[in-house]
């Protein structure tokens, strides 16, 4: 059976790839998507562009947006609200509170585009980085803005926001002195020491040149993209920071969404694209991406002195086809110890490049079962997410989707080969009505299993005036609990809390702001202020995280490392990641909740520059700093150095 797969998987690959050479991918997808064209070709069938082109009654049908599925029965909760915005209780575990004008963050506000949301641009909203910028232990929160039509290029815009940590549950902004407000259309950001002197950066993706802000380690940065050479000059999506070649010096890779010209805005019937690709259910919205040009891919490699060089065409990384990329993330799928990289792209396949170990990439994506759902089609894909849900060693993924689709859980086998899971798991059939975006596994309540959350909001207003359709703009937030069997159950939504908040959700990002060993979230909305989800499960737990810091073969602060931690007869696992998640990315401090158990058995760290170290945790509750070859060197607890004795 295996090797059937793999003869299935490989002859899939080729044909669609042939596909890709000889059908126009801008449009043919609002009739057949890319997976019927291969079986076509499979089949020994002549695919027509006559044939494929939408027309008339047709194209309006199978037309939407960037949604890849058709529409779905409405869902609606017993006061006939669309579950998107609804299905609330009275009672029940009270997971999350928003915190946000508490912790003084509702004093910033983001905005993109115009309120209709007539273009593209305006509908994506943009991420958000949890970093410890000024190394005082405590994370910080840096929001990417977006910009309005009426001022780009004219006045400034909208800032970004870096909300230092005040170590007592409030954040001040201080973007301006810190030199980090982007002024420009901002999309998402990744955290990574790209130079190894032991502060982050912060790479930041716009509709225009991005941006490399280095650390000055005073508290402010630097824009050093131009002489960087990662400046770019286009409309990037997520980005990611990973070692692929082994060097010890992180390599950079920005993702491509859409090539756009706000001078030729994309409207129907425009030279730009057809009113075919501008209507949701057969009502007008924003165009695209489909019957857009899609923007490359880039690769850049560091070359340790500060600067990089672009090794995508050569690499095969490129993305020839012109695909939408939004999510992208470098993980070791296959345990082999290098970086792999995942690509989520919006309504075409999503692409996973295996890294050879040689400084070469191979395109797996077919091969793999990472390209498509289980039922051969391409998705909306938004954000990406790895962890291993299953506690056996593998890295699982989850990508959110498109509403009237369901979101994907991706099982790993190991060797870097994906069954989707959804529905077996529990988390595909609740989750099509909705749009997800920002997503993240995280263990909410230290039970020692990781557990998800899904951050939601449609991209079209328009969908609040049709309320039979049983959508909503603004949507609430899916948190599913591991039930330790492989399934999920999705937790109820108890009103007035934070899963019960009802908004346009875009980025999120997952860490411990707080020190206190308990997992919350930040995200960015769209026009609106950012949520916190303090986490305040009431759990008792145990927990321990893990600060790591590189040696001189590895990325200074250890991107790219896996933990395994042993106790109770379970090995978990945890990755350092920079990227992931809807533009975003997340606390680079590895987290395990412990259950009951008061002891670790035994942690193995395997850094990126290969050494594979074993240490001793002396105690649980606490942050600890382990340096490559050093073992530990510090712990925190209660958000201060512990006693020597404790």
């Amino acid at each position: 059976m295996r090797f059937h797969r793999l003869r299935v998987h490989s002859l899939r690959s080729v044909l669609c790839d042939q596909a890709g050479k000889y059908v126009d991918h801008r449009w043919f997808r609002s009739v057949l998507p890319l997976s019927a064209v291969c079986v076509l070709l499979s089949l020994g069938l002549r695919v027509s562009l006559a044939q494929l082109a939408p027309t008339g009654q047709q194209g309006q049908a199978t037309s939407g947006g960037i949604a890849s599925g058709g529409p779905q029965a409405a869902v609606f909760d017993n006061q006939h609200r669309p579950i998107t915005a609804g299905g609330f209780v009275k009672t029940g575990p009270i997971i999350f509170q928003n915190v946000a004008k508490q912790a003084g963050l509702t004093v910033w506000h983001s905005e993109s585009g115009t309120p209709e949301k007539q273009l593209i641009i305006g509908a994506q909203g943009a991420g958000v980085c949890l970093l410890d910028y000024n190394n005082d232990g405590w994370l910080d929160i840096y929001l990417v803005n977006g910009s309005t039509y009426d001022v780009h290029g004219k006045i400034t815009p909208a800032h970004a926001a870096l909300f230092r940590n005040n170590h007592d549950g409030t954040f001040t902004d201080v973007a301006s002195v810190a030199g980090i407000t982007n002024d420009r259309w901002g999309m998402g950001c990744t955290a990574g020491d790209y130079n190894n002197d032991g502060w982050p950066d912060v790479y930041v993706t716009n509709y225009g040149k991005n941006r490399l802000y280095r650390n000055n380690h005073d508290g402010t940065f630097t824009d050093v993209a131009p002489q960087a050479g990662v400046a770019l000059d286009s409309w990037s999506t997520g980005a990611t920071f990973g070692d692929y070649d082994g060097d010890g010096n992180l390599d950079l890779f920005v993702a491509g969404y859409i090539h756009l010209d706000l001078n030729n805005s994309p409207l129907a019937n425009s030279k730009t694209v057809s009113h075919d690709f501008c209507e949701y259910r057969s009502v007008r919205v924003s165009c695209g991406p489909r019957g857009l040009q899609g923007a490359h891919d880039h690769l850049y490699h560091n070359n340790g002195n500060g600067t990089f060089t672009e090794v995508s065409k050569n690499l095969g990384v490129d993305d020839p086809n012109g695909y939408y990329g939004q999510g992208a993330l470098f993980a070791d799928v296959n345990n082999d110890g290098k970086p792999d990289l995942l690509v989520a792209n919006d309504s075409t396949p999503n692409y996973l490049y295996i890294n050879k170990g040689n400084g070469a990439f191979a395109d797996e994506s077919y091969l793999s079962g990472y390209a498509l759902n289980e039922s051969g089609r391409e998705m909306a894909n938004m954000g990406i997410a790895a962890g291993d849900y299953l506690n056996n060693g593998y890295l699982d993924i989850f990508n959110t989707v498109f509403s009237d689709d369901y979101n994907v859980l991706f099982q790993n086998d190991g060797k870097g080969n994906f069954t989707d899971v959804s529905y077996r798991a529990g988390v595909a059939e609740s989750s099509i009505p909705f749009l997800g975006f920002g997503d993240g596994f995280l263990d909410y309540d230290n039970d020692g299993w990781l557990d998800l959350l899904v951050v939601n909001g449609h991209v079209y207003p328009q969908v609040d005036q049709h309320p039979d359709w049983g959508e909503s703009y603004a949507e609430r937030p899916l948190l599913y609990h591991n039930l330790k069997n492989g399934k999920f159950s999705l937790v109820p939504a108890v009103e007035g809390t934070g899963l019960a908040v009802v908004s346009v959700g875009r980025g999120a990002a997952f860490g411990d702001l707080f020190d206190n060993g308990k997992i919350d979230a930040v995200i960015n909305n769209m026009d609106g202020v950012p949520m916190l989800l303090r986490n305040v499960n009431a759990d008792h737990h145990h927990w321990v995280e893990m600060k790591l810091i590189g040696g001189p073969k590895s990325p200074r602060d250890a991107v790219g490392a896996t933990v395994y931690l042993s106790a109770g007869g379970i090995r978990r696992r945890q990755d350092v990641l920079s990227g992931g998640s809807y533009l975003s990315s997340n606390d680079l401090r590895v987290h395990f909740g412990l259950g009951d158990l008061d002891r670790v058995d035994e942690v193995e760290i395997h850094w990126p520059s290969g050494t594979v170290e074993k240490i001793k945790l002396p105690f649980v509750d606490r942050i600890y700093t382990v340096a490559e070859g050093k073992g530990i060197t510090g712990a925190m607890c209660d958000g201060k150095p512990c006693e020597p004795s404790h």
